[in-house]
């Protein structure tokens, strides 16, 4: 393939990789309505249109907090049997349509229990409606590979009980653990125990970092917790002057650590300004391993090709540099080795001779 740019219709049929998305802010609007009027929840809007706007909206304030509020309405009807089932469900048939081939979906299964399931019992639910959609997919022609990455909420007490839920659902989806929430204030060494627990059961994970607080972050969440992945990380930029790296982001770079980074949240969350100088570009070209993700799709208001469209039109990207960042995630997904390989050889290289 000769460098070149692609266009929309081009980009919608490239094979995706997702290692950044969460469960709960990736929901239908028209889903969120139905299942708000089932358990009695008041919403900003019941038109699917004017809610979707109204997340976007809401988002858009440049404050990593509130941009978190806004999972509100989401989690609300996110706490029964039945409207996770159809949730997860509908979330694979969603990363299906828009040509994600693997995917990694991530929630705390801690802020599911307020209708009297346990952390278990919503673990299961969340695995069971994945399986239903991965099948539908396969049927449809469009399969997707879906593994889980369960979360601990760092600013609360259950990050521990959350990482042994991810010990103890290893064999049955999920394949990693996280910590999400408000970052600035909540290191990731306060939950030291639980990524201690993980390393001992070799159960990989990830972990928000250098997003809303910068440097010391990302440098405790590799070297004293021992993340494979860092998510977002964009703010590792501070330790690179002039081209020149840093220890730290030379130790990201050298060690192949990926960055799971979003450029759209991270415009909503203040941690960029625009897309055309989002880091990725500069970490790409510098040789990190950046990824490209969602983060939250209906929050955000996108979706891995507008993404990638976004990246192509204003930051200059090339159908190379899309086929980059998508090898970059297969390669550092947290399934074995074998399947990565077999995912890039077999579906990867060849989606991407075929579309073009």
């Amino acid at each position: 393939m000769t460098a070149t740019r692609v266009d929309a219709d081009v980009i919608r049929r490239l094979p995706k990789a997702s290692l950044h998305d969460h469960l709960d802010g990736g929901l239908r609007p028209a889903t969120v309505i139905e299942l708000a009027a089932e358990v009695g929840h008041t919403l900003p809007s019941t038109d699917p249109d004017e809610l979707a706007a109204w997340y976007y909206d809401a988002a858009n304030s440049g404050d990593l907090v509130r941009y978190i509020a806004t999972f509100e309405h989401t989690l609300a009807v996110m706490q029964n049997r039945e409207g996770l089932l159809r949730v997860a469900e509908e979330y694979v048939l969603d990363l299906a349509a828009d040509g994600v081939v693997y995917g990694e979906v991530r929630y705390a299964p801690e802020l599911n229990t307020q209708g009297g399931l346990t952390m278990a019992e919503v673990v299961e639910t969340v695995q069971e409606g994945l399986a239903a959609g991965m099948a539908k997919a396969a049927a449809a022609g469009t399969p997707v590979r879906v593994g889980t990455l369960l979360c601990g909420m760092r600013m609360f007490d259950r990050v521990e009980e959350a990482a042994g839920l991810a010990v103890a659902f290893r064999d049955a989806g999920v394949v990693g653990f996280d910590i999400a929430g408000a970052e600035d204030g909540f290191p990731p060494a306060d939950h030291l125990a639980a990524f201690e627990k993980l390393r001992r059961e070799s159960v990989p994970f990830t972990i928000h970092a250098g997003e809303a607080h910068g440097l010391p972050s990302i440098h405790q969440a590799l070297q004293v917790c021992g993340a494979q992945r860092i998510g977002h990380g964009v703010r590792i930029t501070e330790d690179i002057v002039d081209g020149k790296l840093g220890r730290l982001a030379g130790w990201v770079r050298d060690r192949r650590i990926a960055l799971e980074m979003c450029p759209t949240s991270n415009l909503q969350t203040g941690a960029a300004t625009s897309i055309a100088e989002h880091p990725i570009t500069a970490l790409k070209d510098l040789g990190f391993r950046v990824t490209l993700n969602t983060d939250n799709r209906l929050v955000s208001g996108t979706t891995m090709t507008r993404e990638m469209s976004l990246l192509v039109e204003e930051a200059g990207w090339t159908v190379e540099d899309l086929r980059t960042v998508t090898v970059n995630a297969v390669k550092s997904a947290f399934i074995p080795f074998d399947e990565r390989k077999a995912l890039i050889e077999d579906v990867v290289l060849p989606g991407y001779e075929a579309a073009l």
